[in-house]
């Protein structure tokens, strides 16, 4: 989904903006490497265990990596919006602008093992664009992580979801 100029202010003031320049860049992942992490990984502890003791992602990490707030109110948990028309309304922007925000919270932070659905769970988060920079989408964020690295070292779980980005 395009990143029109006319969404940006409503990204700034949401604290998403950062993530949706990484949303254009392509992250590859080491489906190996990925696997011997799930393998350390603790769910009582919530940590890797590592030949050199144990460590874990941290809440600072998200906010670095991400550049997302980990401070505010806690996330408890047919049109395409290809292109924003150039004579849009200010109503079609902010249209287009929650549109976008759904997209890179269900892809880029809240990802399940569909990769193709947006679970009705975030739509009231978009009701206020105004109240989008209130919450702390790090800390949502990290605990997506954690639920389904958990989940991951189920034996028979085959498909790991996630911000697998961390």
């Amino acid at each position: 989904m395009p990143l029109h100029d006319r969404i940006i202010p409503y990204l700034e003031t949401a604290g998403l903006f950062h993530l949706a320049r990484l949303n254009s860049q392509w992250f590859w992942v080491d489906e190996p490497l990925l696997s011997a992490f799930i393998e350390r990984w603790r769910p009582e502890t919530h940590t890797f265990h590592m030949p050199f003791g144990e460590c874990t992602i941290t809440l600072q990490d998200v906010a670095y990596q991400l550049g997302l707030s980990i401070d505010g109110a806690p996330v408890r948990f047919h049109e395409r919006f290809r292109v924003l028309p150039a004579d849009a309304s200010d109503e079609t922007v902010r249209i287009y602008a929650r549109a976008y925000i759904l997209m890179l919270l269900s892809s880029q932070l809240f990802a399940d093992k569909n990769a193709n659905r947006v679970h009705l769970r975030w739509l009231p988060y978009l009701a206020s664009l105004d109240d989008l920079g209130r919450y702390s989408w790090g800390s949502a964020a990290l605990a997506w992580l954690y639920r389904y690295l958990c989940r991951g070292t189920n034996r028979n779980v085959v498909n790991l979801a996630g911000p697998l980005q961390f």
